[in-house]
């Protein structure tokens, strides 16, 4: 699945409780990038609430990874409704995990569906979404007499520029959308005859949208 150009996520963690006929519910979002650390904080929160009846989650990682867990809830009524919370943010990058303290009064599957879909909204309701895009990190050598028309495309293309360096040329890495590099090396190679070089370090760098 290809990256998305942009995405929203939510800029810190927070949380959220309150209590239903005696059971107590806690929601907790945080950002985070990778499954890897997705299930680091589902651990954490494990252990946090080690003596909990319940740690549901969901979480959705770009391009498209998407996971969710009722973790002993009747099917239904846990992890997919905390996913359609994030759903309803249209948030990506992030996990969601409802901690469950059952107070002794079953709540039934429509209100215990509900509860945790109010705990997963409580929660992202709460905290600052953010607009993140996305870019791939270059670098360009180039002869210095070509200074003045490197800096134009770069201003150009929009892109942003991280480093400045020289190695036996001057150097520089910079971000830049994912497509405009294909025009953008054309015009560098066009425009300096073919004597400047530039390379793809690394993609699906997202940098927030102030």
């Amino acid at each position: 699945m290809e990256f998305p150009s942009s995405l929203k996520t939510i800029k810190y963690s927070n949380e959220f409780r309150f209590k239903e006929k005696g059971s107590e519910f806690i929601g907790f979002a945080a950002p985070c990038s990778s499954e890897e650390e997705a299930q680091n904080i589902l651990n954490q929160k494990r252990k946090e609430f080690y003596d909990a009846t319940h740690n549901c989650y969901a979480y959705s990682i770009a391009p498209g990874l998407v996971k969710y867990s009722d973790d002993g809830e009747p099917n239904g009524t846990a992890g997919i409704r905390i996913l359609n919370a994030i759903q309803h943010f249209e948030l990506s990058n992030l996990i969601v995990v409802v901690t469950r303290y059952f107070g002794g009064t079953k709540l039934g599957v429509g209100h215990l569906g509900k509860a945790y879909y109010n705990s997963a909204f409580g929660v992202l309701n709460s905290i600052k979404n953010i607009l993140m895009e996305n870019f791939s990190r270059m670098k360009i050598k180039y002869d210095f007499e070509h200074s003045k028309t490197i800096h134009h495309f770069l201003n150009k293309y929009n892109c942003l520029i991280k480093e400045n360096g020289f190695e036996k040329k001057p150097t520089i890495n910079f971000l830049v959308k994912p497509g405009d590099i294909d025009n953008f090396v054309e015009d560098i190679v066009n425009s300096t005859r073919g004597s400047s070089e530039v390379s793809l370090m690394e993609k699906n760098i997202l940098v927030e949208v102030k």
